[in-house]
Order: C-alpha cells, then structure tokens, then sequence
C-alpha cells in the first residue's frame, strides 16, 4: 500500500477548541479551493499567475488545511480521549471494505 506521510508539528502558542479548529479549518479548505479555481479559471477572474505559482499556492494552502486537520487530532486525543491511531486503523478497513483501497500485500 502506497502512502504519503506528513509530520506536521503541534501548535504550542494556541489554545485550541473544537469549535474554533473546526472553523479554521473550512477556511483553510477554502482558501484552497479558491486557489484552485483561480488556477483553473473558475474564479470568475483572468488568471494572472503562470501555472507553477498557482501549483506553489495551491501546495502551501493544502498544507495549511492538514496542519489544521492534524491540530483538530491534537484537540481530540488531549481533551477528549480520542486514539487518533485506533481511528486510523478503522478508517483504512473502511476504505478497504468499500473497495477503495486493496491490500497487495496479500
């Protein structure tokens, strides 16, 4: 099974809630969206940036959206008891059961 794996750092001069990670990070899916639809021309704005700049602005918004993401798992495992490592193993078996994901290590 191919992966990506990102180690993203936890945010030590926040205090972050559920609630306010949870905004922040549809803004950040936003802001990502936004960018891709600025690369693709759905903006309803001539694209003035070349294709590498908006594949730049689109790669450091993606980022921005899994810091947040990985924020939101530290909120979950120190306030409310969460194992982020549980919830992974039953998230790849979903995949797998929904047939998105095969196991070619059979």
């Amino acid at each position: 099974m191919q992966k990506k794996i990102v180690a993203l750092p936890k945010l030590n001069n926040l205090t972050p809630s559920l609630e306010s990670t949870a905004l922040k990070l549809m803004e950040e899916a936003g802001e990502l969206a936004q960018a891709i639809g600025k690369l693709r021309g759905m903006s309803g704005e001539r694209s003035v940036v070349g294709e590498v700049e908006a594949l730049d602005c689109i790669t450091r918004e993606l980022l921005d959206v899994a810091q947040t993401a990985v924020s939101m798992m530290f909120v979950l495992e120190e306030k409310y008891g969460v194992s982020i490592e549980k919830a992974l193993d039953e998230h790849i078996d979903k995949l797998m059961s929904k047939g998105y994901l095969v196991d070619k290590q059979e």
